[in-house]
């Protein structure tokens, strides 16, 4: 604390993050990442989930080739994991049904909000034998159901309120209507702003009561190259967005589990099927329908606890301008 008894700003916080994680009301934070992290395990355990550790080195980049750290590896070049994307679904290609990761993601976005990081803990899940993205919202749904009630146990005077379920689904398109009958202004006509997802979580409070809501069915042009399409020739996806209390938490969607289809889509995006050959081998021995999500467990409890960043809710952050302590 400083002269007067007003908290000391951020950046010279973190500088000195040690000393800062001495109050009671920091400490706590990380307790209540504990027992969120508890719950979501308790879950996955019951429902017969394996923990596997992806690598955090890449030959190739993850997603689009855009974002990437790239780094010097001996004689050539590898990348930092955006997600374990791949690795998970070579899982369901070896015949796990059920996998979850917990691990480092790195971003290189030039983002200076209260939501991104260039490197942050991820959660991530995978699932086999799916009929199609739906069956991926109800896991999920099971999992922050089973970590709300571990802090309603442990955390009582937090007021938590445990999530009903279903949780309100809504397509990308209807969203689009909702919003602009409430006079909310669209940027983009295949993705959500900032703003919308705030307009939006507002919306679904007032009318279902609801602080959680999946929006459902994006265009392809924001879908990844291996996103399974609603049906074939469709322009969307079955992709969905998880917004909880105006933030953007999750993504998921089913995956494309057959080859020719998986390489039209790689092409589609301008990608190079020879930089994609490991991934897309994945699937030319046999793979089930699968689909699975990326969490970022920080903006949970940045929203649990009404923190003002991201940072807060992470023990040593870096950003763009932040690589110590």
């Amino acid at each position: 604390m400083v002269k007067g008894g007003e908290e000391t700003e951020a950046p010279i916080r973190f500088d000195y993050r040690w000393l800062d994680l001495r109050k009671p009301e920091k400490t706590k934070i990380f307790k209540v990442w504990t027992e969120f992290e508890k719950g979501w395990r308790k879950y996955w355990d019951k429902e017969n989930y394996i923990q596997l550790y992806p690598p955090a080195f890449m030959s190739t980049a993850s997603e689009s080739g855009a974002e990437v750290f790239e780094v010097k590896y001996f004689d050539r070049k590898a990348y930092l994991a955006q997600s374990p994307q791949f690795y998970k679904q070579m899982a369901m290609a070896a015949g796990f049904e059920k996998v979850f990761m917990v691990s480092p993601v790195f971003r290189a976005e030039e983002s200076f909000t209260t939501r991104h990081m260039t490197e942050f803990t991820g959660w991530d899940f995978e699932i086999s034998y799916i009929k199609d993205h739906n069956d991926i919202m109800d896991q999920e749904e099971g999992m922050i159901v089973a970590g709300f009630e571990q802090l309603k146990e442990k955390f009582p005077e937090l007021n938590i309120n445990v999530p009903a379920r279903p949780f309100p689904r809504i397509t990308l398109v209807e969203t689009k209507k909702i919003l602009k009958d409430r006079g909310v202004e669209s940027g983009e006509e295949h993705d959500l702003s900032p703003e919308e997802e705030r307009a939006m979580s507002l919306y679904v409070l007032e009318k279902y009561n609801h602080e959680f809501v999946f929006i459902t069915e994006y265009h392809k042009s924001k879908s990844a190259f291996y996103h399974m399409r609603l049906d074939e020739g469709s322009d969307r996806s079955r992709r969905a967005d998880l917004l909880y209390r105006g933030i953007e938490v999750t993504t998921l969607a089913q995956r494309e589990h057959r080859v020719e289809i998986l390489e039209s889509q790689a092409k589609e995006k301008g990608m190079d099927l020879e930089q994609l050959k490991d991934y897309i081998n994945f699937f030319k021995y046999g793979c089930p329908p699968h689909g699975g999500a990326g969490i970022g467990p920080a903006r949970f409890i940045m929203k649990i606890l009404d923190l003002p960043n991201v940072r807060e809710a992470t023990y040593l952050p870096r950003d763009v301008k932040r690589l110590n302590p």
